[in-house]
């Protein structure tokens, strides 16, 4: 296999421009929406159905389903949230956080954004200049978008080719190849990888070029994709620790 440490690195560089660009992103719709988002989830107590598209929403312009379940614990630890609207607004965070991985499938495979990402960067540079705060923003907005699709063309770029590297689809064939253990194994990879990058969204990423370049099948990629799922729910139960029992119940049901 002619993957040197250069192209490691690259790889991992990718990963971190990625992470990076959804960062930015994310930092400037806090700043767009964060107090009001706050409000907004304070009063996800009218109905069930309130509370799962207040999650939703929330998580799919913040990007962030732990930020979101984070909101929930610290709103289930001061009594604002009962546990059935925390599992309401957690739920819906659950199916917002999808929304980067619709827009990789959808977008990073059919359309080549790191063409129009440069002039985007353009965009989002002269919105800082202005004297409006929240077009201040929105330029970040814009450059983290930006940066988040530049990255996803890199780690494309720099996934080995499967025909070019037939030994290495042969190693991950011996792994892919045990049944029911193949799935738990692939899950205890995506609840680590989870854990370890702090991001559902960036390994869900990760799996989506696996699947596509055809290293791994699809029931890998949805093993893996559950085993993200758990994983992301850790930084809610760490932060429910040191909470009262309405906070780790909320973060236990996320987990669940």
């Amino acid at each position: 296999m002619d993957f040197s440490f250069f192209d490691f690195l690259t790889l991992f560089g990718s990963l971190g421009l990625f992470l990076y660009g959804m960062k930015v992103m994310s930092d400037a719709l806090m700043e767009l929406t964060g107090d009001r988002m706050r409000q907004i989830l304070a009063k996800a107590t009218s109905n069930r159905l309130f509370a799962v598209l207040t999650g939703f929403t929330i998580t799919a312009l913040i990007q962030s389903s732990s930020a979101t379940s984070l909101m929930v614990v610290s709103f289930a630890n001061a009594s604002l949230l009962s546990l059935t609207e925390s599992i309401g607004v957690i739920m819906g965070a659950n199916i917002g956080t999808t929304v980067t991985a619709w827009l990789i499938a959808l977008l990073g495979f059919k359309i080549k954004m790191s063409a129009i990402a440069i002039p985007l960067v353009g965009l989002g540079f002269l919105l800082n200049f202005s004297k409006r705060k929240y077009l201040r923003h929105w330029g970040l907005f814009i450059i983290g978008f930006s940066i988040l699709f530049v990255g996803l063309q890199y780690l494309k770029d720099s996934v080995p080719d499967i025909h070019s590297n037939p030994e290495v689809l042969a190693f991950l064939s011996s792994y892919t190849a045990q049944g029911y253990l193949s799935i738990i194994l692939f899950m205890f990879v995506g609840t680590l990888l989870t854990v370890a990058i702090q991001s559902s969204s960036a390994t869900m990423a990760i799996t989506i070029i696996m699947c596509f370049e055809g290293w791994i099948p699809f029931e890998i990629a949805a093993a893996m994709v559950l085993g993200e799922n758990i994983g992301t729910t850790i930084t809610a139960n760490l932060a429910a620790v040191v909470a009262n029992y309405r906070a780790k119940r909320a973060a236990r049901a996320h987990f669940i």
